[in-house]
């Protein structure tokens, strides 16, 4: 028979340690994965009503529905140029067959919510065009605001 101290603590398994080890690291996983949904959701609220108005522009502006786009415009722009003057000034450009948003900004710098949005449209001929407008938040609504 061996001798065997009486104060020697019991050998634990490595299982034991691969099982500890596996649950702190799916709490750490399982943490991300909701953290960045939370953020994905933040960031589609902070951007999806001006996504929105950028979309409706950028869809009235294809099918030539140019009172559609010009309800987009904020108020000075309005203020600016007739509904008229726009319907003329758009039915000279080129016909557009698609757009695709290729950049969105959404800013708060001490209370003044701004924004900018860049769209890049198909035509029916030639090669892509690409412009930037300006956006601002108009009575709760988002607005182009060239």
């Amino acid at each position: 028979m061996a001798y065997q101290p009486a104060m020697v603590p019991p050998k634990k398994s490595k299982r034991t340690l691969f099982i500890v080890l596996g649950v702190v690291l799916a709490i750490c996983c399982s943490g991300g994965v909701l953290a960045g949904f939370f953020l994905f959701r933040a960031v589609q609220e902070a951007t999806g009503p001006a996504r929105s108005t950028a979309e409706t522009y950028a869809e009235a502006i294809v099918d030539r529905d140019y009172p559609a786009a010009y309800r987009q415009f904020c108020s000075s722009v309005r203020d600016r140029v007739s509904e008229a003057d726009f319907t003329r000034q758009q039915s000279s450009q080129p016909e557009f067959t698609g757009y695709e948003i290729t950049g969105l900004n959404v800013s708060n710098n001490n209370g003044r919510v701004s924004g900018s949005t860049t769209i890049r449209f198909t035509p029916a001929v030639g090669t892509n065009v690409t412009q930037s407008f300006p956006m601002v938040k108009e009575d709760g609504e988002w607005r182009i605001c060239e």
